[in-house]
């Protein structure tokens, strides 16, 4: 099976507790090469510069598609405490361009602007699976290079399953956590996933299912939401089964967690992820809405 993904590598300086570490990351990475770990093929749609070390991803059996770019390789700098972190962007490459694929799903989740509404309704009219994960849609920089979230209408129609965080969810509609799931329905997303810190909810037709991941120790939580993403994709396509997804998303996130490492190497292996789906699946709760 064959994911296409659609998302800027990156490199990122991450700081925790005053120990700096520079890594190569970005949603194209961390979703990608989870991907890998469940045996898809994966064709990404990216740009990077000659200062992205490529090879690494073609090592890992990545399909590169029209990713080189004259500009550098989007940047940030990462300040982590806890499950919270801030953003500043150190430097912003080139849109992502379009061109057909032939995949079984399309995974969206831009970090900063790299996807235009044109480009999306391309991927729309092309896609049979649509995963968005609108985080990049709605980041805004100030003078400073600052990151934060800014409102923004994104199209929804058409689109099988987007994630939200309670502050993303705040930009795209109002209302509780529950009124804004519906609302986001509404808006045309067949799948809504909210992940607040360790509750993960997913609305499907009229029922909420719940999972609650153990509150361990958090280290490094960048790209957790990548893994997650990419994890409920997989699982999404190959078993049809929204329920074994969840769970999977949830395993997934868990296990980068428990991993307790930096950066790409916190992506956990296959076995792992399912173990901890086995576990969450006998813990689902549900309830109606």
């Amino acid at each position: 099976m064959k994911l296409a993904i659609f998302a800027h590598c990156a490199i990122d300086t991450i700081t925790i507790d005053d120990n700096n570490y520079e890594q190569i990351g970005g949603s194209a990475c961390y979703c990608g090469l989870t991907a890998r770990e469940f045996k898809f093929d994966v064709d990404l749609y990216t740009k990077f510069g000659n200062d992205f070390p490529k090879q690494y991803l073609s090592d890992n059996k990545i399909n590169l598609i029209n990713s080189e770019s004259e500009k550098n390789t989007t940047k940030f700098a990462i300040s982590i405490n806890g499950s919270d972190r801030t953003l500043k962007l150190e430097n912003q490459c080139d849109p992502i361009e379009y061109s057909s694929t032939k995949a079984d799903g399309h995974l969206v989740s831009p970090i900063y602007h790299e996807i235009t509404n044109e480009t999306l309704k391309k991927i729309k009219d092309d896609s049979n699976f649509l995963f968005i994960d609108p985080q990049g849609f709605l980041r805004e920089k100030d003078s400073q290079n600052n990151v934060s979230l800014q409102k923004n209408d994104i199209d929804l129609t058409n689109v099988n399953a987007i994630k939200v965080n309670p502050e993303e969810a705040q930009q795209l509609v109002t209302g509780t956590h529950d009124e804004m799931m519906v609302a986001l329905q509404k808006k045309g997303a067949e799948h809504v996933l909210f992940t607040n810190k360790t509750e993960v909810s997913l609305l499907v037709k009229d029922k909420v299912y719940s999972i609650t991941l153990p509150n361990k120790e958090i280290h490094d939580t960048t790209g957790i939401g990548d893994i997650f993403c990419a994890a409920f994709c997989c699982t999404m396509l190959k078993e049809k089964d929204f329920l074994w997804a969840l769970c999977f998303a949830g395993g997934a996130a868990q296990a980068a967690l428990d991993s307790k490492n930096v950066g790409l190497q916190k992506i956990p292996r296959k076995g792992t992820i399912q173990n901890n789906a086995s576990y969450f699946y006998n813990l689902v709760k549900f309830r109606d809405l």
